[in-house]
């Protein structure tokens, strides 16, 4: 069996006017992650991200230099489009301001998407479930015995929703539930995936890097 090890960004810019980009935590969290792997002795000889910065970024703070392989399926959904449509392009305030705020409007906003609602969306949720899909496809259609992908939460919940066979809306509470570098693995095969391993944080276990864990 080869393993795929996908792992969620660092911590990026929230609160900024560039989310896309990795925060100075980010970018140590994923050092962090880094030195875990290489001391461990897992090395992978399939790197692949989607193409968003913020992925970049953090498999190259976590010291991999090599460019990685790319596809669009395993970047995060829009949620400023969602939110825009949503709210007809005035998007209350606190939403993008408060933490509480945001993340329970993300909850909403994703459970009326995932139902149908929200037309005019640039990317439907049926277009959604389909290039994450595709991605996973990619990813493992392979020789490649260890493949790491760095993802986004929302691409890496429904990874893991779908492997699981599970409604719609639980893709939902394992987005909600993801913290950043943290580690979810499948075990491949051309007979088929299994889950063996969802949003952990090994490598931030010493009480030294308590401080570091985020989810956003």
């Amino acid at each position: 069996m080869a393993e795929l090890m996908v792992v969620r960004h660092a911590q990026a810019s929230f609160g900024t006017d560039n989310y896309d980009k990795l925060s100075e935590l980010g970018h140590r969290q994923s050092a962090v992650l880094g030195a875990y792997l290489k001391d461990l002795g897992w090395v992978p000889d399939r790197l692949v991200t989607g193409t968003l910065v913020r992925q970049q970024e953090t498999l190259a703070s976590m010291g991999f230099t090599d460019a990685p392989e790319t596809h669009a399926g395993f970047n995060e959904y829009d949620f400023y489009n969602l939110l825009s449509v949503r709210f007809s392009g005035d998007v209350p305030a606190p939403v993008m301001g408060d933490r509480k705020t945001h993340f329970r409007t993300l909850r909403e906003t994703i459970l009326e998407w995932q139902a149908g609602g929200l037309a005019g969306s640039d990317e439907s949720w049926t277009d959604f479930e389909t290039r994450v899909a595709d991605a996973l496809a990619f990813a493992t259609d392979t020789k490649a015995r260890r493949v790491l992908v760095i993802s986004s939460g929302g691409a890496i919940g429904q990874l893991v929703s779908s492997n699981m066979g599970a409604p719609k809306p639980q893709m939902m509470e394992l987005n909600l539930q993801m913290r950043n570098t943290s580690i979810t693995r499948f075990v491949f095969s051309s007979r088929g995936m299994g889950l063996v391993e969802f949003n952990s944080l090994p490598h931030m276990t010493p009480d030294k890097y308590a401080d570091m864990v985020t989810y956003s």
